[in-house]
């Protein structure tokens, strides 16, 4: 195995796949070496694609780019670790998306605290179109992050998580605290 000047490893050397008139010939075997520098870095890089890919191996500036091929809208706030967790998580975080399970994993990611959510549920089906939905109650969505630094959560941040993640007619209600953790629980309702 040959070294190209800047030191990448050429793992598959082109002179030693000639048929035998040219692996002998000098000039063939400088000249397959000169393409050998060049292509290397090439090969490097396809060999290790899968790690590219890898949201725990990623570089951190490939993160960003992860996080849109599975629909995960990144904040840049977010560090590393939370932006690595969300993209590892993503598939199981959009088969939950919408119920409390699914909000309150997602909220755990970014806060890193316990979460409660309570939801005023209910579903309501009509056999006609149109006029006002039955009852009183707008409906909401009320969340408690229990954290060690209630500081250090930005409550905007959280508001915006649970807001994409309801129907658009809900309330939404977030409390940040801190304290003991809670009993792990992601609520009642839905």
């Amino acid at each position: 195995m040959r070294t190209a000047a800047a030191d990448v490893p050429v793992r598959h050397p082109i002179g030693d796949r000639l048929p035998a008139i040219y692996a002998e010939n000098d000039f063939t075997q400088r000249f397959t070496a000169a393409l050998d520098e060049v292509i290397a870095p090439l090969f490097a890089v396809l060999d290790s694609f899968a790690d590219y890919l890898d949201p725990a191996l990623a570089a951190p500036d490939f993160l960003d780019w992860l996080c849109t091929w599975v629909a995960v809208e990144s904040d840049e706030a977010w560090s590393a670790q939370q932006r690595r967790d969300m993209v590892g998580a993503a598939v199981a975080t959009h088969r939950r998306r919408g119920t409390a399970p699914g909000i309150g994993g997602q909220l755990e990611l970014l806060t890193g605290g316990q979460v409660e959510i309570t939801d005023s549920g209910g579903c309501v089906v009509r056999a006609e179109h149109g006029g006002p939905l039955p009852g009183t109650d707008l409906g909401e969505v009320r969340v408690l992050v229990r954290v060690a630094d209630p500081s250090a959560v930005d409550v905007a941040a959280v508001r915006a998580a649970v807001t994409e993640s309801v129907p658009v007619h809900l309330r939404v209600t977030v409390e940040v605290v801190g304290g003991p953790a809670a009993e792990h629980t992601h609520g009642s309702g839905s």
